[in-house]
């Protein structure tokens, strides 16, 4: 059995350079041949020179690619193309793995019983949540890239989260690779590359695992514990789950193509958060509305897109 490793990379040479690290000292049995392949997504800092170094230190493990198309699902579509794995697995550029991460992520992928596997995404030990965020919200932590289902392996019904997932290879030659107008891309906050393509293999029924013994640790740096990143992070993921999922199909009524009862939401939830005295419920609320407003930004988006399109093609 043959595993890549694909770590997508920008901008991050420091944080790159303790993820490799901790990388190379991954253990799995000697029958398993497994790689390292390193994307730069046309990085402008010591990228490629990082990388270089580990390449050289370890040379039938760690190999380097380049991808100038901005954007992590592109990078993440070309470490497809160029790995050599039967598996892919994929882990971020800051993040920390566990020596058995990969062992334990991609063990039950050898027999083809199952279609992926995702494991769970830690802080690192010395994180402490904010105040002001309501941790009992579902995916409070999402901002954050966390991704904890508890201590049972079993299948899963929802994606796992990119820096800590494995697919069989045979999966992205039947279903396609990640779609390129989701998830980051610069400094945009689109997110879904990784949870949509998943999504589409458990719609299709295929199979996916969830392995909590395979764990890695992500940082969250100063920056990303501030409001101001929940509150663009979330308008970032309403903008996304248009662009995935679309208008719903009873739709009947719009203004500016943005459907009617969107506005109603939006006032719903507008008042909430206006009148909520308690202060974690309060930013909460907030952070829905956020969404809603990402959401309704990119169906107006859409609207005008189309619009254009049509415009060009009367001409």
């Amino acid at each position: 059995m043959r595993i890549t490793v694909i770590l997508s990379t920008y901008n991050r040479s420091e944080s790159l350079a303790r993820a490799l690290n901790s990388a190379a000292g991954l253990k799995l049995p000697e029958s398993v041949e497994w790689e390292i392949l390193v994307v730069d997504n046309n990085s402008s800092d010591q990228t490629r020179e990082v990388t270089a170094k580990f390449c050289n230190r370890y040379p039938d493990r760690i190999r380097y690619a380049f991808e100038p198309v901005q954007g992590l699902c592109n990078a993440r579509n070309a470490g497809i193309r160029e790995a050599r794995g039967d598996i892919v697995a994929f882990m971020d550029d800051d993040v920390i793995v566990e020596p058995l991460w990969l062992q334990n992520l991609t063990a039950a992928l050898y027999n083809g019983e199952w279609a992926g596997a995702g494991g769970r995404i830690l802080p690192e030990r010395d994180f402490s949540p904010p105040r002001w965020l309501r941790l009992e919200e579902r995916y409070a932590l999402g901002p954050l890239a966390m991704f904890d289902l508890g201590p049972e392996a079993g299948q899963l019904t929802e994606p796992p989260f990119g820096t800590n997932m494995a697919f069989r290879r045979a999966m992205f030659e039947k279903y396609g690779a990640f779609r390129t107008d989701l998830d980051r891309c610069g400094e945009s906050m689109l997110s879904n590359g990784d949870t949509e393509f998943g999504r589409r293999l458990l719609a299709a029924g295929e199979r996916l695992r969830y392995e909590p013994s395979a764990v890695v640790y992500h940082p969250v740096t100063e920056s990303r514990m501030q409001k101001t990143y929940f509150l663009n992070w979330w308008f970032g993921k309403g903008r996304s789950d248009i662009r995935e999922f679309g208008p719903p199909p009873d739709t009947k009524w719009y203004i500016a193509g943005i459907p009617l009862v969107q506005f109603r939401r939006l006032a719903v939830w507008s008042l909430r958060w206006i009148f909520t005295v308690e202060p974690r419920l309060r930013f909460s609320r907030k952070l829905i509305v956020w969404g809603q407003v990402g959401e309704a930004l990119e169906y107006y988006r859409y609207s005008s897109d189309v619009k254009r399109t049509h415009n060009l093609r009367a001409l």
